[in-house]
């Protein structure tokens, strides 16, 4: 495939380098040049994309895909998290396979036409006989790069956790679940569509023991590690009456810091636990949108960046967020570092960045969310001759004047949204299913 004539290229690579009125072209997968005026070749398959915006395609690093199926829920609108979880919990208790897999490609379908090619995905509870292979069989579907995480919760109300009793699960059978989907699923390849981590869901979900064990597992079985940490004053206060510790110095007593961990939210770490997080190189999901659904804080996401942290963005689940469109949660995060520390505190540019390369690297993926040669062709192609656009002066940046929704979207060389529209899967029925699944809950 040849991309043609693109009017600017943001390539995200090591030099930030922008183009303008070129070419790109992939074959197996991968990005092979980069230029002007790049010569067609036989067979090969043109794209159009003059009047267009290229950028590496958009990367989510944390989401609750089931959540998809729950927005928007009566008794959740406005409460604090821990309220919202005791909400929730009763009606995510009935799902089952279907449930899962419904919902996962509904919000899998809204992240790619938000012009997002690798998700991951926290999947923390299984009622019902669902399983982690019911999301990557979505994934699958979709077409969207995908690492998907072992989440579980083996604390509960009864023994001083939060989720119901009926929620949780056997320890012992949480890390035999950990190692099978593992090796049934992980592929640690460049070009691999499905990477596997292993994500106890929260410090009051889990005991400290799970948390040792799942570090030890995922160092020995090579992959990533996840969880929810200093969310809100809530959390901290968690963790202070039960450990005796703050968050971060939990963490990193578990063996929960490292460049193979990254943890979700992290609104209230403090200049010491930042400090920290840069040393050892810990990844950030930064979930604006969630955050401030919940009212859980602004995260200092531009001190942090200055102290070297590696962050990237997340939608979070639907039940907290409400949408999951990756270039309004680039424009929340970058709005809200203005709002709390000045109007230059982020630009278009370095909050698309968290959304490309910054999610990346965080999910272990470097071969991802950036334009150059060897890299894997995960492509969004945005249409900037239309309304949001019209009079900017500046189309590319995107997140200040510029479509919401992707014109086309290539993932590992696979065109799955084609002017506008999802290739991979009937969108209309897939909609109808969704709220057919949402009524029978209610």
């Amino acid at each position: 495939m040849l991309i043609r004539k693109a009017d600017t290229i943001l390539t995200m690579d090591d030099n930030r380098r922008e183009l303008f009125d070129c070419d790109i072209r992939i074959a197996n997968g991968e990005i092979k040049e980069i230029g002007p005026a790049l010569t067609l070749m036989a067979g090969e398959r043109e794209l159009n994309a003059s009047g267009c915006l290229v950028t590496p395609g958009l990367v989510n690093t944390h989401h609750h895909l089931f959540q998809s199926l729950t927005r928007a829920v009566p008794g959740g609108q406005d409460a604090l998290l821990f309220g919202w979880l005791k909400t929730l919990y009763p009606i995510w208790n009935k799902f089952g396979p279907k449930e899962m897999r419904v919902s996962a490609m509904t919000g899998l379908a809204e992240l790619a036409l938000s012009g997002c090619t690798l998700s991951s995905d926290h999947l923390y509870l299984y009622p019902n006989g669902s399983s982690l292979d019911d999301t990557i069989d979505a994934a699958n579907e979709i077409g969207i790069r995908f690492s998907p995480t072992r989440g579980a919760m083996s604390i509960g109300e009864s023994n001083g956790g939060l989720p119901p009793d009926n929620l949780v699960e056997d320890e012992n059978f949480i890390l035999k679940d950990c190692i099978r989907v593992i090796d049934k699923f992980h592929d640690p390849s460049v070009s691999s569509m499905v990477q596997v981590g292993i994500a106890p869901c929260s410090p009051f979900s889990v005991t400290r023991e799970l948390m040792k064990e799942a570090a030890l597992l995922a160092r020995d079985k090579g992959v990533y590690l996840h969880t929810h940490l200093a969310e809100n004053d809530e959390d901290v206060a968690y963790s202070l009456e039960k450990f005796g510790c703050r968050p971060g110095q939990y963490a990193e007593d578990l063996g929960w810091t490292g460049s193979d961990v990254w943890h979700a939210h992290c609104v209230k770490l403090n200049v010491e636990e930042q400090k920290l997080f840069a040393r050892t190189q810990t990844g950030i999901s930064h979930c604006p949108c969630s955050n401030c659904r919940l009212g859980s804080g602004i995260a200092p996401i531009r001190q942090m960046l200055d102290a070297g942290v590696n962050i990237g963005l997340g939608v979070d689940g639907s039940a907290s967020n409400d949408s999951g469109n990756l270039v309004l949660e680039a424009r929340q995060a970058m709005l809200m570092q203005r709002v709390s520390r000045g109007a230059d505190a982020m630009s278009s540019r370095e909050a698309l960045e968290l959304a490309t390369r910054g999610g990346a690297d965080i999910l272990g993926r470097p071969e991802c969310g950036r334009l150059a040669t060897g890299k894997r062709a995960d492509i969004a192609i945005w249409d900037v001759s239309g309304l949001e656009s019209a009079g900017s002066w500046d189309p590319a940046a995107i997140l200040l004047a510029g479509p919401t929704k992707v014109k086309n979207l290539i993932v590992e060389g696979n065109l799955i949204v084609e002017d506008g529209q999802l290739l991979t899967t009937d969108l209309a029925n897939l909609i109808n299913l969704q709220n057919k699944l949402a009524k029978a809950l209610a």
